[in-house]
């Protein structure tokens, strides 16, 4: 499949003006040189995004808002924690289209907001806090029921927007980046909920790359990332309708979770050795919980001398980097 009959699969779906433009790809020269050399380091911008603060849930809302307003919603209700991004992103969806927006919050208020929480604030938001992550789900769906009742149309949007329809989003940014350039050898990225990574690998697949997608865990198992991600795929070509031989073959799931260290957000050696070196040689910023993790993968693998000297990788920085703030 071409990139021209890609966009034309994905035309048929309803979408928010909310990434106008290609994000910008960018070299790495100097933190490629204080790597020691090595293959030639790229990075896909997802973090400038101008919409929201940018980052991979705008490319996922873009689709998933545009599918609630079809339908009539006036709320959105979605989940995360304290410093969600996604939660962030869903806010700024929701205030842009001049609909409600209800977080779902495991922790506790904090006193004072900062980083995202003071984006939800700024932004209308109502945030509603759960004891812990498993509470969050149920919820959901309580708020929504009570929000029929009184005559609303509210929108659940799972955490992360990692949905089939939401995974769009990442395969139509693999069109957009093979129009930048030529395809990498790697494409490096952070992984959780697994939307991002399904949409990048059917994308791989359905324009036929021969691209590595390797998500480096922020925090779940390399086996149940696996799967979920595995999973989404599977959702995709149904959402699609195409030959399911399309999405079955090519680019594999690869999840690293040597990464995640003491748990979800909690910061290791490494990740803080990769956000230092990241801003300290090409002036990009990175996040705690996220992209300095799977900044840290890819570091560890050029001095493994993981990657073949004239091979190119991508590392695809999905935001995050307003928790700098928190």
């Amino acid at each position: 499949m071409t990139t021209t009959e890609l966009r034309r699969l994905l035309a048929t779906f309803p979408t928010l003006p909310f990434v106008p433009a290609p994000s910008l790809v960018e070299t790495m020269p100097r933190l490629s040189a204080a790597l020691g050399g090595g293959p030639r380091l790229l990075i896909k911008r997802d973090d400038a995004i101008p919409f929201g603060f940018g980052g991979n849930k705008v490319r996922k809302l873009a689709l998933v808002a545009a599918r609630a307003q079809a339908d009539g919603a006036d709320t959105l209700i979605t989940a995360g924690g304290v410093q969600s991004n996604h939660a962030r992103a869903t806010a700024a969806a929701a205030a842009r289209l001049g609909m409600h927006a209800v977080l779902v919050a495991n922790g506790t208020a904090p006193s004072r907001p900062t980083a995202n929480a003071l984006l939800d604030a700024l932004l209308g938001a109502e945030v509603v806090y759960v004891a812990a992550r498993d509470a969050r789900a149920p919820k959901m769906v309580e708020i929504a029921d009570r929000l029929r009742t009184e005559g609303h149309r509210p929108f659940v949007i799972p955490i992360g927007a990692s949905t089939p329809l939401g995974a769009l989003g990442f395969v139509l940014a693999v069109a957009e980046l093979v129009e930048q350039m030529q395809a990498p050898d790697v494409i490096v990225h952070s992984t959780s909920s697994g939307g991002t990574q399904a949409g990048l690998v059917a994308g791989c697949r359905l324009l036929g790359l021969s691209t590595r997608v390797i998500g480096i865990s922020a925090d779940e198992t390399s086996a149940a990332l696996e799967a979920d991600v595995d999973g989404i795929v599977h959702g995709i070509v149904g959402l699609l309708g195409v030959d399911p031989t399309l999405l079955a073959r090519g680019t594999a799931i690869e999840v690293d979770d040597r990464f995640v260290g003491g748990g979800y957000g909690i910061p290791t050696e490494a990740s803080r050795e990769a956000m230092e070196l990241a801003a300290r040689t090409d002036a990009i910023f990175l996040d705690p919980t996220y992209t300095a993790k799977a900044m840290a993968g890819l570091i560890a693998y050029v001095r493994q001398k993981r990657f073949a000297p004239e091979e190119t990788v991508l590392f695809w920085h999905t935001g995050g980097q307003v928790a700098l703030f928190a």
